[in-house]
Parts: C-alpha cells; sequence; structure tokens
C-alpha cells in the first residue's frame, strides 16, 4: 500500500524511546518508523524511515488537519505528543516500558514492549491508526492473526509479535487499522510486545498500563538525577546522558553509536552506514562522560564490556564490536529506496575489518581515566593493557585508515599517531603510580619519545603555518584539535594557536560548526567537532567566554527535544547521519565537563599525562 498521503518526517523530528535493549524512533505526528527487535542491531519490523512505501510503521494520528507539540516528561525517556485540532486535543505517550530489578523479580513482565497511550484532554478529536508491520527490513511480507477480543499476532523468524489494545482493530491483509472518535477523558491504550519463548508474557492494559507509564517516568527520573553535572547547561547535559543511557544494551554494558542505518550524511549520497555496534574510537570520551557525571555502575559494565570484547582479538583490537563483543556482520546491502532516496541501504559494517590504530589509545585512555577515580587493575587486566602497549610499541608506524574510515586504504594519519603517543603515555603515568606492574619502561619512553618527534617535524606544516592531518601533508581535519586534550601540546602554544586559525578557515561553514575534513561535494558539518572547539577553547586556546559563546551556538542545533544527530547541513540546519548519535552527546557531556572543571580550576583529567610536555625546547629530526 502506498503511504503517500502520511507526512514527511526528516532526522530531526524524531525522537527516539527505548529500554536499554533495542529502540524505536517516533515521529512528530504520531508515527513509529523504526524498530528493530529484540536488539539494535536485529531486523527491522518497522523502517518507513528508509522507505516509505515498503518499510513498515505504526501510525497514531488525527484524522483531520492538527498542529504537533512534543517533550520528554522532564528527566525521561518517555515521550509526550500533543495533538492540537479545531474541535480538540490529545496527548500520545510513548515508551518502552522499564522498571527496577527488584521489581522484575516480583512481577511477570514481556521482555520486550512499546506502549502507546493516547488520552483526550479537551474537547472532541478523531484519530486513525494504522498498524503496517513488515518483517526482516520491510523486505518481507508478514500475516496478521486475530487471536481474540483486541489481540493480534504475527509470527517473524524466532520471534512473535503481539498487539493488544482496549479498542479493535480490523485486519486488512498485511496491515490493521482503524478510527476512533474521542471525547474529553477517554483514553485508547495499545501494547506491542515481543518474545522468542512461550508462553509469551501479555501485559494488561487499562490500570497497569497507567502503572507502568509512572514506573518508567520514576525510573528515568530516577537515573537523571543521579547526574552530579550541575553547571549551566544542566539540561541539555542530562538529555545527553539520557540519551546515551537509552544507547547502552544493560545485559552487557556496551554502548551503541546510533540506533539507526544507513541515515545519509549526504542527501542522496551513498555515505549511509550501519551504526548499531560498539565503536572502541568513542572509549576515552564515553568513559570521561560517565565518571564525569558520576554514573560509576555504567562505566564499570561499560569497561568491562570493552575489556571482555577486546580479549577475544588480543593483542589486536578491533575497530566495531556487537553488543556482545562479537565481530559485526559482514556488510550488505537492501533493497530498499533510502531515505530521501540516499542509497544505498547497508546493514553490516564493512570497517570491521579496518586497521585503526587510535583505538588503542581511546582504550587505554578509558583504563586510565577509570584507575585515577578507582585504584588499581586486576592481574588480567594489567597484562591485556600492557599486551596493547607492545602492540602500539611495534606497530605505531603503521599506516591506517584512522578515525574517518574512508574506504580508499591507509594514510599515515596524524591522529592515529597522537592516540599512539597517547597509549604509550598513559600506561608509563600508571605505571609511575604504581597501578601497572611489569611495564617496559625503555621500550615503552623510546617509542613514546620517536612517536612525538615524527609529529612534531612531519605532522607540522610550515608553509601553513598549521599541523595537518597526515604526514607531510597539506590539509587540515578537526582531530588536530585534540592535540591539547590529550595532553601532547598546551592549547594556548603559538603552534596550537595557528592551527585553529587554520581549521576555522578551511572547515567552518559560518558561526560554530565545523567540518571534520574538506570534502567534494560536501558532506554535513561534524556534531562533535564543534564540541571539541569548546574543549579547545576552554583549554587555553581562547578565553572561557569564547567557549561558552560556541556551545550556546552549538545547542541550537539539536532538535527541539535537544537530540542530534552525527552532521548537521549548515545551509538548512536539518539533521544529517544516523540519529541519534552518541558521538555528539558524548562531545556535548565532555565540553559541559571541561567548561565546569575550568570554571573550578581543576585540571583536565584527561590531559594528566605522564610526560613533562617543555614546548620551548622541541628536538627537530630530519
Amino acid at each position: 500500500m502506498l503511504l503517500s498521503n502520511r507526512p514527511i518526517a526528516k532526522i530531526h523530528d524524531y525522537a527516539a524511546v527505548g529500554d536499554c535493549r533495542s529502540a524505536a524512533l517516533v515521529s512528530r505526528y504520531g508515527s513509529v518508523d523504526w524498530l528493530c527487535w529484540p536488539r539494535f542491531d536485529s531486523p527491522s519490523i518497522f523502517a518507513a524511515i528508509l522507505d516509505k512505501d515498503k518499510g513498515g510503521y505504526w501510525s497514531i494520528s488525527p484524522s483531520e488537519p492538527s498542529q504537533f507539540e512534543r517533550a520528554y516528561i522532564r528527566g525521561s525517556n518517555v515521550l509526550e505528543t500533543h495533538f492540537i485540532c479545531t474541535t480538540g486535543r490529545a496527548t500520545l505517550t510513548d515508551l518502552m516500558p522499564v522498571a527496577s530489578e527488584e521489581f522484575k523479580r516480583r512481577h511477570l513482565l514481556p521482555d520486550h514492549e512499546l506502549l502507546r497511550q493516547i488520552a483526550c484532554t479537551e474537547g472532541e478529536i478523531k484519530l486513525k491508526v494504522a498498524f503496517c508491520p513488515r518483517g526482516y527490513y520491510g523486505t518481507r511480507e508478514v500475516e496478521i492473526k486475530n487471536l481474540g477480543p483486541n489481540v493480534l499476532r504475527l509470527e517473524i523468524g524466532r520471534g512473535a509479535y503481539s498487539l493488544r489494545g482496549n479498542v479493535p482493530l480490523k485486519i486488512h491483509g498485511n496491515e490493521a487499522r482503524g478510527a476512533f472518535s474521542m471525547r474529553d477523558g477517554d483514553v485508547l491504550q495499545f501494547s506491542l510486545s515481543y518474545s522468542e519463548e512461550s508462553p509469551a508474557v501479555l501485559p494488561a492494559l487499562g490500570e497497569n498500563a497507567t502503572a507502568s507509564i509512572k514506573r518508567s517516568v520514576n525510573w528515568w527520573q530516577g537515573w537523571a538525577a543521579r547526574a552530579k553535572y550541575q553547571g549551566p547547561y544542566r539540561d541539555a547535559v542530562v538529555r545527553s546522558a539520557l540519551a546515551l543511557k537509552l544507547m547502552a544494551y544493560a545485559p552487557s554494558g556496551a554502548i551503541t553509536a546510533a540506533v539507526t542505518t544507513s541515515l545519509p550524511e549526504r542527501i542522496g549520497g551513498s555515505l549511509n552506514w550501519d551504526y548499531r555496534y560498539c565503536w572502541l574510537r568513542d572509549a576515552s570520551l564515553t568513559v570521561r562522560a560517565l565518571l564525569g557525571l558520576g554514573y560509576i555502575e555504567e562505566t564499570e559494565s561499560f569497561m568491562t564490556w570493552m575489556l571482555h570484547a577486546t580479549r577475544l582479538t588480543q593483542p589486536r583490537l578491533r575497530v566495531l564490536y556487537n553488543v556482545f563483543g562479537g565481530i559485526a556482520p559482514r556488510e550488505k546491502e537492501l533493497d530498499l529506496a533510502g531515505y530521501f532516496d540516499s542509497r544505498p541501504v547497508r546493514i553490516g559494517n564493512g570497517a570491521r575489518h579496518q586497521l585503526q590504530l587510535d583505538v588503542y589509545g581511546e582504550v587505554i585512555e578509558a583504563a586510565a581515566q577509570y584507575a585515577q577515580r578507582h585504584g588499581h587493575f586486576d592481574r588480567t587486566t594489567q597484562k591485556v593493557l600492557i599486551g596493547f602497549g607492545e602492540y602500539v610499541a611495534a606497530h605505531w608506524n603503521l599506516a591506517d585508515e584512522g578515525i574517518w574510515e574512508p574506504r580508499s586504504g591507509g594514510a599515515n594519519h596524524t591522529h592515529s599517531r597522537l592516540l599512539c603517543w597517547t597509549a604509550l603515555d598513559r600506561l608509563l603515568a600508571l605505571s609511575d603510580k604504581g597501578l601497572l606492574d611489569g611495564v617496559p619502561r625503555q621500550q615503552f619512553e623510546l617509542e613514546r619519545g620517536r612517536i612525538r618527534q615524527q609529529i612534531e617535524h612531519r605532522a607540522w606544516n610550515d608553509n601553513l603555518q598549521s599541523y595537518v592531518s597526515v604526514l607531510d601533508g597539506d590539509s587540515v581535519d578537526a582531530t588536530l584539535l585534540r592535540l591539547p586534550w590529550y595532553g601532547f601540546e598546551e592549547a594556548q602554544s603559538s603552534r596550537m594557536k595557528s592551527t585553529y586559525r587554520k581549521i576555522r578557515q578551511e572547515l567552518s561553514p559560518g558561526d560554530s560548526l565545523l567540518f571534520r575534513y574538506r570534502s567534494q561535494p560536501p558532506e554535513g558539518a561534524f556534531g562533535i567537532c564543534g564540541f571539541w572547539a569548546v574543549e579547545y577553547l576552554a583549554l587555553g586556546g581562547g578565553t572561557l567566554k569564547e567557549a561558552y559563546d560556541v556551545f550556546d551556538q552549538l545547542l541550537k542545533y539539536g532538535n527541539d527535544l535537544g537530540l542530534f544527530a552525527e552532521e548537521i547541513d549548515p545551509g538548512t540546519r536539518d539533521a544529517l547521519g544516523n540519529f541519534p548519535q552518541a558521538f555528539t552527546h558524548i562531545g556535548l557531556i565532555s565540553a559541559a565537563l571541561t567548561l565546569e572543571e575550568k570554571e573550578r580550576g581543576d585540571s583536565h583529567p584527561a590531559a594528566q599525562t605522564g610526560e613533562n610536555v617543555k614546548l620551548g625546547s622541541r628536538e627537530v629530526i630530519s
């Protein structure tokens, strides 16, 4: 059935709801256009965001022209969408119910549930409901069966989906639809649940559903209230923390890069990737964000997952892993139209076999930050970390694909060298503090010095008066802003100030945004890069006022709910790339923490380097 009469939503028109196992995207028009069960990386049942005709969706919306307003219930991931028409108003509440472990031990609950409740709050309103599921990313038709009063069922693969409501829907082939008139005080409830085991737990509606909403709101608010940050951006920081929590896979502690696949970095282009996996490049920033906000349990879970995942290939590290720590699936293309005709639509990720040397520095930096707050490592972890360092010491001079994962082959990326320096530097610092035994100090010190000399000589371009993104190159990228963050270079040094000017000259489309690098045709400005600039300014590259000004400008590029995608179109301000994007939200939190630390006069924890940097006396090698 063609869906051309449905409102077309853009990326920033979506909200995410989830239960720390999976997530759904709900448009501002009341349509669930993305849902994968039972995990983030499972095949979808709704994928209209990638193909409005074939993908499948579940819509609850007014029958007549309406205005739409929405907000998360404060401090939660429970969404409320308000429909406002000439005859009345109604509020749609969307959530995946969550509860404490104690409550789950005492009550039977479905493994996976999407709960939708709509209440008429004023006058009268006519609604239409369209439940249009599709199997395996919209490529497989489904058969909907009527199991009795207001209960529908469909089976896809090993899973069974059950839709219950307090009003009936009529089956029309592979869809179910209904039209309803509501008056002030009327409430409609629907529960979609998923199970791979029999008998399935079918949640009761009525008061039980109302209690589930209240319980979920309380659970999220209790979690959000634990955030220690008390600076001026608390609302934005807490929303970003809630987005990260939403993208965490609770059974393992992993955090996915995003909950979607193939949302384009360039409309109509082919830069469409599957981000429903876990990238080690995010590791140090993730730990920085979680620790800085006081989420110790989540930090420990993430560290446990990370060390478990990496044990399978030690000392070699993969770029990305699935939520269980296994290798991500092979990349393949689906026969879908793509978001606004942006093809191909991909699942799996071909970067799984790339060499990205920066991940070693990210993992070790994450471990070092954790150790600064919480003491020692067990013998096994110490051995693992030293093994990573030995790999870096032997391989740091290799060309690699680097943080941006091009499909064009390896190069000598400055950022990769920086993170190799960071890896050896932090291991030596941990050894100095008595937290690592058996570090081969002489080898690590020698190789750390060689990396520093190479960066200072070959990553600096005298003609440009700037560091460059590739050794001996003549172009810049935004990762050069990270040199002070990791403690390699002082932010206020003449080299860094001129590098920052060059980055602004080459990569700024105006305002506070930054491209990650120059590309033709251009893609969107990269969300996290603007927050890297905030931290550079706050660390001494500018004034705190300049840093705050950039931060304020960047906040305008989130959507009305405070969610960020991977990139922003500088011309239209539209969100681009997968959504919501953990990397961007992690960058926001880290920048806010840096500003708070500088206001207090604290040192930046990630820049507590083991090397004593003497900026005035560089040794240059030829």
